[in-house]
């Protein structure tokens, strides 16, 4: 056998293998006890980054918000989602905007947008293509959102993408092509919070119960989350489950709820062992805001526009978007830079983490050309510096430096930007990767690289840059490493330092 074709056979029997249950029981049953024997399978913890995909017939308007389904409707008061309490007595722009555009809502409601939600241009294998380009690893496409509006073919409401608006499949293309360019698919859902989105008034097709399957049930703001409502969104979750079979199971707040408690243990049970029935640990990833849904060790940690500043034990994830200002298209739409990006990601990475990155398409299928540069400046770098990330564990400290992070759900916008004194760690058997945040103009001194401290670094073999062929100059002291200027760094942001060592 030629050493090519051992190196092909061994990549295949890999990715076989990584995708085999790693769980220590057969089978999982519907309490804590038994969920505390899931472990977070090894795939997850190598893929590091993946693509969020928020799409539906809200952005048909684009206006300004991702959530016009709910602010649209706010004709008179402004309620704050968290608290359930008034904020404002005044219209909501959207609405303001929606009276102008469409007419009154009593007259053209969100029902009335799905004809015009056409996805004309949508191209599930140009979006993966993309995907691929980016360097992400998975891909979780939102199944439903809390308008309650399923982008695939749901037995349980007439509100889909097959029998209205597209008239196609959307999540079931995209798990194709997913699956057919060898990336993890997942999935989201948001429609818990539907019960509490839309505000019901008997002056709008909100408040008419022939419309409550998509606006629910006809209920008192914010009241209890009904047993019907609980029923069919179980029943929706396990169609989702059952047909689509994703890997990633990821579930916005809403299911953060007392009155869900009771099916907290039994999804959990049943998608995990709908996974080991077809081979695979699969991941269930939630955000415990208001409420400990559940339990450290059962699930995956999702924390959104946030970051942890410190190491934790368990692998968690960010989520946030490529928009500052959206999740859905507007037209409004701010894309961050890629070097902020890249900095979120490895500064998360060092932690234990992974990033989970989304992009809005258009109305008609189209991801818009700032959103994809974005993630092709991501995979540019990653092409280059990927070793740094995939695969990786934490060193013995997540790193250095004088910028804090912030925390605290929906936090992001508080941070500062890093800078080149700001450096973070990774390991991969031998070999511990430095990656100084912004390429620096001089000589760094990294003070947690000490051998006096750290004894893997008294044998160190070599040290580069990654993506550059110049001799670096380096000496170990009782300060850290001192690294010498790095010449013609390949990135004007982060640059990564491969240091070898030798095993003691």
């Amino acid at each position: 056998m030629t050493l090519k074709r051992f190196s092909l056979c061994l990549l295949l029997f890999s990715v076989v293998l990584s995708h085999c249950p790693s769980s220590k029981v057969n089978a999982y049953e519907p309490d804590w006890k038994s969920l505390q024997e899931y472990d977070i399978p090894d795939w997850m913890a190598d893929a590091k980054f993946g693509i969020f995909i928020h799409w539906g017939p809200s952005c048909v308007p684009g206006y300004r918000t991702d959530w016009y389904p709910r602010w649209m409707y706010q004709d008179k008061v402004q309620w704050n989602h968290r608290t359930g309490e008034i904020q404002a007595h005044r219209p909501h722009p959207a609405y303001l905007y929606h009276v102008k555009t469409y007419g009154a809502p009593s007259q053209f409601g969100y029902k009335n947008f799905f004809p015009l939600f056409k996805a004309e241009e949508f191209d599930a294998e140009a979006w993966v293509d993309l995907f691929v380009k980016s360097g992400a690893k998975y891909v979780i496409p939102v199944a439903e959102h809390h308008d309650s509006y399923a982008m695939y073919a749901s037995k349980f409401t007439r509100w889909n993408s097959v029998d209205t608006g597209p008239q196609r499949d959307i999540l079931g293309e995209l798990r194709t092509e997913i699956k057919k360019q060898k990336l993890i698919f997942g999935v989201s859902s948001h429609l818990a919070f539907n019960w509490d989105f839309y505000n019901q008034q008997p002056h709008f097709d909100t408040g008419d119960p022939n419309y409550a399957d998509l606006y629910a049930p006809q209920h008192e703001p914010y009241s209890n989350t009904s047993a019907e409502f609980l029923k069919t969104w179980w029943l929706r979750t396990k169609d989702i489950i059952d047909n689509y079979e994703p890997d990633i199971l990821w579930f916005d707040f809403g299911i953060d709820r007392a009155e869900w408690a009771p099916y907290h243990a039994r999804l959990a049970a049943y998608y995990y062992n709908s996974g080991l029935k077809r081979g695979v640990t699969p991941v269930l990833q939630t955000k415990n805001l208001s409420y400990d849904s559940y339990p450290a060790g059962t699930h995956m940690l999702d924390l959104e526009r946030s970051k942890s500043d410190q190491m934790l034990d368990e692998l968690w994830q960010t989520d946030t978007s490529v928009g500052i200002n959206s999740w859905f298209y507007c037209r409004e739409w701010v894309s961050k830079s890629s070097n902020l990006l890249i900095d979120d990601l490895i500064d998360i990475v060092s932690k234990n983490g992974c990033l989970l990155l989304n992009i809005g398409p258009d109305a008609s299928g189209r991801i818009p050309a700032d959103q994809a540069n974005v993630l092709l400046e991501i995979g540019e770098w990653l092409q280059v510096n990927g070793e740094a990330v995939y695969g990786t564990r934490p060193w013995h400290v997540y790193g250095e430096g004088p910028t804090q992070v912030a925390t605290g759900h929906l936090s992001e916008d508080k941070n500062q930007k890093f800078n080149s004194q700001d450096i973070r760690f990774t390991q991969k058997g031998d070999t511990v990767y430095a990656i100084i945040l912004q390429a620096p103009e001089g000589k760094t001194l990294i003070h947690s690289l000490n051998a006096s401290t750290h004894e893997e670094l008294k044998n160190i073999k070599s040290i580069s840059v990654l993506g550059s062929e110049r001799t670096l100059d380096w000496a170990m002291t009782d300060q850290g490493l001192q690294i010498g200027r790095i010449e013609t760094p390949p990135f004007e942001s982060a640059v990564v330092l491969k240091i070898d060592c030798q095993q003691l």
